[in-house]
């Protein structure tokens, strides 16, 4: 007789499937750049779109053909550099020296975390660590501008890294100390980059929807929406990340590589009426081929790519197709 196999259902590939720690993921394994300059960017989810374009690389099929693509528009209001952080590596990872924040924060701030009645005088601190010599690490404390965008009055913190050598990053951070930061002087149109966020939660959910797994038979004795087995006799245990079981489904931290930035701009960008659940873009935005993760007014997270190809794909906008979504 034949033997039969069947690949096993759902992704292992992120083990357990919990709830993410917050609403917006921390950028870990950022590539190191060669300038003093911003290496990540956060903008909102605003909707999808489509575009017309004309195909631009040379190795494509379509070379030199018009096509209309999905698109994802972000709304990307600048962020506000609030604070300086001065890290050094030690045993287990990297851990926080000293920080200095801005003499003037936003009060919508104090929603976030308790501020300082004083600001924190410790730039010539920094700079005497910097200069003794030893692992150290600058970067830059941002919070976002929610209210420009779509009403939010509590702003989210994060870090942001920055490329260059040590000396230059804390140059840098001097000279962008309270001030804003946008999008145009992180990243350019027609690059690539990486795009992290907080996908869309489903809740609590059954194997079938969770994994994806064969309702049972109509003369199935017990359960139906059920595996049909929790393992072999041997061991006399489940055994972990083997059986698809009932769990969380959704908001979990997922990561899509290489997406095609097409454009960075101020503006109107919203179909007549807006985006359905979201509203209108009027504001800087950026436009990203392609679908990302999570729900509409999600904060995403765009870093410089960690594995970019050779040679790039090439596109060239024509137009913005704003038909209402209504």
């Amino acid at each position: 007789m034949v033997k039969t196999h069947k690949p096993r259902a759902g992704s292992r590939g992120f083990w357990p499937k919990k709830r993410a720690a917050r609403m917006y993921p921390v950028l870990r394994n950022v590539p190191a750049g060669s300038k003093a300059q911003p290496l990540a960017f956060a903008a909102y989810k605003a909707g999808m779109a489509q575009v017309e374009f004309s195909d631009r690389t040379e190795e494509s099929p379509s070379f030199g053909m018009d096509a209309i693509t999905p698109v994802t528009v972000l709304e990307a209001p600048p962020l506000v550099v609030a604070g300086i952080t001065l890290l050094r590596f030690e045993t287990g990872g990297w851990r926080e020296v000293k920080r200095t924040l801005a003499e003037k924060l936003s009060k919508d701030l104090s929603r976030k975390t308790s501020l300082p009645k004083k600001a924190h005088a410790h730039l010539q601190e920094m700079e005497k660590t910097v200069a003794d010599g030893g692992t150290y690490d600058i970067r830059l404390l941002v919070h976002t501008q929610p209210k420009s965008a779509f009403g939010k009055k509590k702003p989210e913190l994060f870090e942001i890294p920055l490329g260059g050598k040590l000396e230059e990053k804390l140059a840098y951070a001097k000279s962008k100390l309270g001030s804003e930061l946008k999008a145009e002087e992180v990243f350019a149109e027609g690059e690539l980059v990486d795009v992290s966020s907080v996908t869309t939660g489903k809740g609590y959910q059954g194997p079938v929807k969770r994994f994806g797994i064969k309702i049972r038979p109509r003369k199935h004795e017990k359960k139906r929406r059920h595996v049909g087995t929790l393992g072999p006799v041997t061991p006399g245990r489940v055994l972990p990340a083997k059986i698809a079981m009932a769990g969380q489904l959704g908001f979990q931290t997922r990561t899509e590589y290489n997406k095609l930035l097409l454009r960075i701009a101020a503006g109107s960008a919203s179909p007549k009426g807006g985006f359905l659940g979201y509203g209108e873009v009027n504001g800087p935005h950026m436009i990203i081929k392609g679908s990302l993760p999570g729900p509409k007014k999600r904060l995403i997270m765009l870093r410089k790519p960690t594995r970019a190809p050779a040679k790039p794909e090439k596109i060239e906008i024509k137009e913005l197709l704003l038909e209402s979504q209504q």
